[in-house]
């Protein structure tokens, strides 16, 4: 024991003669966990969070270590392979889907302790939070070059699961294109995955045999602006920079940038100032960008996409502002009104003018 006091001695002094704290010789890196629900080489919303994780790493340096598990189905085996994370002695954990929420719930009662964050969701606790990107801010911009830029005024979108995100940015598209085009009419071919490129691309190819000559999709692979580089037609990137796999058919892409949230998260849980919100971040929070904008577009449709995110950004213009009636007659917005982020979580109909129902 005599010893064991004299070393402790020893390394103190010797801390402090180098200016060190002991407390900071002896902090272990905080652990923090990521599940991705494709694979990190999707170059779409996977991709995008991995590299947001990787710029966790560059900011904190050796004061963070991050691991992660991509290609998690989301069910039973995400509660899983949460649960391990946190058996794991992870202190922080992101999951990054929205099939991921009730696992991450279920997980999070069990693990009080920890700190979770479960992307797109809208269950909350004492220890878990969740985050979302305003991408309904971006399919803005997207509808509004789509329908500058159609020829057969019709727009094709390749929709994943009619979840509340992915049916509120199909309105987003629509209302957008609507403005700059009376006579657009838009398709969407539903294809109950997030990423499968085969998948993809054979939903890229009935949509532009049915007419559709500009593509949006709410998918993660490149298939269908590969598919619209081949076909002649037009599309819009999805959550990266996809420009290199469509030189001609790439008008540009909306980039998703998690890095600050994730960045915030962490320093908030190190300096024990977390607490459970609902966090939504868009191009005012420099978390959606334009990027890689095609030479080869019309300088009226740059400056269309250019001003309206600039309006956006500045909240001079909100897309979710009434009056907005639904397909079915119903005023769903009423005029002067915005959609809060609580009723935009819950958006459930199509606006007027889509021809189509929402999948149950």
């Amino acid at each position: 024991m005599k010893k064991h006091k004299n070393w402790q001695r020893w390394v103190t002094s010797a801390a402090l003669a180098l200016g060190l704290s002991t407390g900071a010789m002896a902090e272990d890196p905080m652990k923090v966990g990521f599940v991705y629900v494709g694979p990190v080489g999707d170059y779409g919303w996977s991709y995008e969070h991995d590299r947001a994780r990787q710029q966790v790493e560059e900011h904190f340096g050796d004061k963070v270590k991050t691991t992660f598990v991509e290609k998690v189905p989301e069910g039973a085996d995400a509660e899983r392979v949460i649960r391990q994370m946190a058996q794991s002695g992870n202190d922080i954990i992101f999951t990054t889907s929205f099939g991921f929420m009730n696992p991450t719930e279920k997980v999070a009662k069990r693990f009080p302790k920890v700190t979770f964050e479960h992307a797109t969701g809208y269950k909350r606790s004492k220890n878990m939070s969740t985050y979302a990107l305003r991408t309904y801010e971006g399919r803005y911009l997207s509808g509004t070059a789509a329908g500058m830029m159609t020829k057969t005024n019709t727009i094709g979108y390749i929709a994943s699961f009619p979840i509340p995100e992915v049916i509120r940015d199909i309105n987003s598209v629509y209302m957008a294109a609507k403005a700059v085009n009376p006579d657009v009419k838009i398709k969407i071919m539903w294809v109950s995955t997030w990423y499968d490129p085969v998948k993809e691309s054979e939903a890229a190819n009935a949509l532009i045999d049915q007419g559709v000559d500009v593509l949006i999709q709410h998918t993660d692979s490149p298939a269908p602006l590969m598919a619209a580089e081949k076909r002649g037609v037009k599309a819009v990137g999805q959550a990266s920079d996809m420009s290199k796999f469509a030189p001609t058919a790439h008008m540009f892409s909306i980039r998703d940038d998690w890095a600050p949230h994730y960045i915030d998260v962490i320093e908030k849980v190190k300096a024990g100032t977390w607490a459970p919100q609902d966090f939504w971040g868009g191009f005012a929070e420099d978390m959606l960008s334009v990027a890689s904008m095609n030479d080869n577009l019309p300088a009226d449709v740059k400056k269309a996409v250019n001003d309206m995110q600039a309006k956006i950004k500045s909240g001079e213009f909100h897309p979710f502002t009434g009056p907005i009636t639904d397909n079915q007659g119903k005023e769903v917005v009423p005029a002067g009104h915005t959609l809060t982020d609580t009723e935009l979580a819950g958006v459930n109909w199509f606006v007027e003018g889509i021809d189509a129902t929402i999948p149950k």
